[in-house]
C-alpha cells in the first residue's frame, strides 16, 4: 500500500525526561501537522517485548499467570518478556520460554511482528510459535510470581473471543495461529 514518506511533525526542541535501564521518556516541541506549537511525549522501549505461544501436537498450549503492577490485575498471557536491543530475538525467545515455563522447542517460527501502542512508544513486539516441545525446569526472575497452566488451544481461543485474555500480544499470537490451523497452514 503506497504512503507519504514526509514526516509532517517538524521538531523544534527535545528533553530527556526519564530514564531507566527498561525506558527513556523524551519530551518534544513540536510544530505539528496543522502547523501549530504543540507537546509530544515519546517513550522509548530499551528492549523488544518478545512472545512465545508454545503449541504441542495435541494442540495445547501454555499460558503464564501474574499480577501486572502497571494494569492492577492479574493477567493471562503466553510467555513473554524483553529482549534487549542489539541481540538476537529468537534468542530471546527462547530464554523466555524455558525461564517461564521449562519448555524447549525444536521448531521456531516467527509469526507476526506489533507495535504495541504506537501513539505513545515505539515498542515493538515480536511474535514466535514454538513448536517440538520438551519439558525442562522453568527458571523465572525473581521479579515473576508465576503461575503456568497448560491449556487446549481451543479453550485460549474461547478466552480470546469473550475477552478473558486482554493481553495485546497473547491476543494477536492466538487470533493468528487460528487463522493458520483454519487455513491448514500449521
Amino acid at each position: 500500500m503506497h504512503h507519504p514518506e514526509d514526516n509532517p511533525w517538524k521538531i523544534t526542541s527535545q528533553k530527556n525526561i526519564y530514564d531507566n535501564p527498561w525506558i527513556n521518556v523524551t519530551e518534544y516541541k513540536v510544530i505539528n501537522p496543522a502547523g501549530n506549537p504543540g507537546i509530544y511525549g515519546k517513550v522509548h522501549y530499551k528492549n523488544l517485548a518478545i512472545g512465545v505461544l508454545p503449541l504441542d501436537d495435541e494442540l495445547n498450549t501454555y499460558l503464564v499467570g501474574q499480577y501486572r503492577f502497571p494494569l492492577n490485575q492479574y493477567s493471562w498471557e503466553m510467555p513473554e518478556g524483553g529482549g534487549p536491543e542489539g541481540t538476537d530475538p529468537l534468542e530471546s525467545a527462547k530464554r523466555e520460554l524455558l525461564e517461564e515455563t521449562g519448555l524447549k522447542a525444536s521448531q521456531w517460527t516467527e509469526i507476526q511482528r506489533l507495535h504495541l501502542s504506537n501513539s505513545v512508544s515505539d515498542e515493538l513486539s515480536i511474535l514466535y510459535l514454538a513448536r517440538g516441545l520438551k519439558q525442562f525446569e522453568a527458571e523465572p526472575e525473581e521479579t515473576e510470581q508465576l503461575i503456568i497452566k497448560k491449556v487446549p488451544f481451543a479453550e485460549i481461543y474461547r478466552m480470546v473471543c469473550d475477552g478473558e485474555i486482554t493481553d495485546s500480544m497473547t491476543v494477536a499470537a492466538v487470533l493468528k495461529v487460528q487463522l493458520l490451523l483454519t487455513e491448514n497452514r500449521l
